[in-house]
């Protein structure tokens, strides 16, 4: 067995197992999710499963796993992400669910035909018959399970619909008591054929969801609708999020906890002791690690959350692809390739785990260097809107226009230097749907945990580190080694060199300690820039050496930390340039 199959082998422990299966965006998460009583990440767009999921499946007699398997299209696998599908697969199952799309139901045939000509009993799930009968589509599901020679049985997931049925026909299989009556499937019509003879078209009426779903991907109406989107997400983030923190947060923290906390560390030691200091003092653990993750990101981050969920549960980032397809062609990524890097702006984490359902590994490397370069991740950004947000939101409109451009510029080159080429594939276009409400409160909140779990023991770290440096008096000899760069190259008041230092850890970490400091809005924009471009932090740079070894993380970090002091440079010395001329400068 190779490295790779080791990677990918899913234990069941002697249970039963069952693998779900199906080709990208046909609700197999939400299947998964509703089956084993366990929270996933679902979204309405192809790529969200990249690795193996297991879980418990409930009502199951005897006991069995239930493996959540990557959507595949065929059993040829063209991705990493296929390729690790199709090694659970042959580990073996003792029955397989198919998850087929409704609406799509001849595309899907493909692979339900394949998995037939095994030896594995499978059952199929004809998911979304909701949205394929407003859509005037009628499926026989008798007749379609007569040509299959399997069960299939017509759901609803999102509103669980068909799930009591699923479970009695998978113990009629894990039990014995249908073991063997299936038989490999050998002699089958196309799909084609297949399709003809169980569906049905009505005439319908259309309607505003299919009218938003062909001026979504059409460039004449698709771009301003985008560009609206955009700004109007970043209005709702930015606006909201403001009014949560001056409304509750801050007069919470300000009012009461530094208060109540002060007073503590008051009654352990003396005002004005190192001990002092760092409890509660400048960078005071006791407060910054509260201030910092709570009071001024997490308003933001959960709005952006909502926003993120939002666009990925209605299916509509996979049209954003397809309108920006012609630009990310021009430096060696396609439409599909919007998924991972969207992803990116929650966490580079799994937008670079995401890249293996890419086609070829020059697509992975390039979309794992944007992401890690350019794509600011939700904690930065809110730092970015906390910083930048109460004094110009054009400057905050800056930053993302030069993550942009940057972005822009590195995958040209990229794609210019790196050898390897660009496989076509086909962008997964799923329908237009109105997210579920329960599903889309369930998902935000567990990304925020995620955040909070993440993000916070990484903090507390960091600014203990930065509370010892000043106070042990570390910061003067570093800011003295870097005033240099930092004061006359970068323009930023030597005391930032903490926040070049703790940027390590996490990138939010970049910006927050700039807040304190007595700036203006040129250098704010600097320190923004330096921060985005800035060093992957300690978890990217780790996944970063699991997917692609340690000399690719070396090479992104190496190339950021130089990026980042050349542009933010440059940013510096054409504000003044810009300043100096409009004094009358040169005239």
């Amino acid at each position: 067995m190779s490295c790779h199959e080791n990677k990918n082998h899913v234990q069941t422990e002697g249970k039963k197992r069952v693998l779900l299966m199906g080709n990208p965006n046909v609700g197999k998460s939400v299947i998964f999710s509703t089956l084993t009583k366990k929270r996933v990440i679902t979204a309405n767009y192809s790529g969200t499963t990249v690795t193996a999921m297991k879980g418990e499946l409930v009502q199951a007699k005897p006991e069995a796993v239930l493996i959540d398997v990557p959507g595949i299209y065929s059993l040829k696998p063209v991705s990493k992400a296929e390729e690790a599908a199709m090694t659970m697969l042959n580990e073996g199952a003792d029955v397989i669910i198919c998850v087929l799309d409704a609406t799509n139901l001849e595309r899907n045939l493909q692979l339900a035909l394949e998995l037939k000509r095994k030896e594995t009993p499978v059952i199929f799930l004809l998911n979304m018959m909701d949205v394929a009968e407003k859509k005037g589509i009628q499926i026989d599901d008798k007749k379609l399970s007569s040509l299959l020679q399997a069960p299939v049985i017509p759901t609803v997931a999102v509103k669980r619909k068909g799930f009591n049925r699923l479970i009695a026909e998978i113990n009629k299989v894990i039990s014995g008591r249908e073991h063997g009556k299936q038989a490999p499937l050998t002699d089958a019509m196309p799909p084609v054929l297949i399709g003809e003879e169980v569906q049905t078209y009505i005439e319908y009426e259309e309607s505003w969801t299919d009218k938003w779903e062909r001026w979504t991907i059409q460039p004449k109406t698709g771009l301003p609708i985008a560009i609206l989107a955009v700004l109007l997400a970043l209005a709702f983030v930015v606006g909201a999020g403001k009014a949560v923190r001056s409304v509750f947060f801050l007069p919470l923290l300000n009012n009461y906890y530094i208060p109540f906390m002060e007073r503590l560390a008051g009654n352990w030691t003396t005002e004005g002791t190192a001990l002092y200091s760092v409890l509660v003092g400048e960078f005071g653990v006791l407060i910054k690690a509260v201030e910092w993750p709570i009071a001024l990101i997490l308003p933001y981050v959960f709005l952006f959350y909502i926003v993120l969920s939002f666009l990925e549960d209605s299916g509509y980032l996979p049209r954003l692809g397809i309108l920006i397809d012609g630009l990310l062609r021009r430096f060696g990524l396609h439409g599909h390739s919007i998924i991972p890097i969207s992803m990116g702006y929650g966490c580079a984490v799994p937008a670079i785990i995401g890249t293996r359902a890419a086609s070829s590994l020059k697509e992975r490397l390039i979309i794992s260097a944007l992401v890690s370069l350019a794509v600011p991740c939700i904690a930065q950004t809110g730092a970015f809107i906390a910083l930048l947000g109460d004094h110009s939101f054009v400057l905050l409109l800056a930053v993302f226009l030069v993550s942009f451009f940057v972005m822009f510029i590195s995958g040209a080159v990229l794609n210019k230097f790196l050898k390897g080429t660009l496989d076509p594939v086909l962008i997964e276009v799923p329908n237009l749907l109105v997210p579920s409400a329960s599903a889309l409160w369930k998902k935000v909140m567990m990304r925020t945990k995620h955040f909070m779990i993440e993000a916070e023991i990484p903090m507390v770290f960091g600014i203990l580190f930065a509370a010892l440096t000043i106070e042990t008096g570390a910061l003067t000899h570093v800011s003295f080694i870097l005033e240099p760069l930092v004061v006359s190259f970068l323009g930023l008041p030597p005391e930032a060199s903490v926040a070049l230092i703790l940027g390590v850890v996490r990138r939010e970490l970049a910006v927050l300690p700039l807040l304190g400091m007595d700036l203006s809005l040129a250098q704010m924009f600097v320190g923004s820039v330096v921060a985005l471009l800035y060093i992957p932090c300690m978890s990217v740079f780790f996944v970063l050496i699991k997917e692609f070894r340690i000399k690719w993380a070396l090479s992104i970090s190496a190339a950021t930390i130089i990026l980042a002091f050349v542009v933010g440079g440059m940013a510096n010395y054409l504000i003044h340039f810009f300043q100096w001329m409009a004094l009358g400068g040169g005239f």
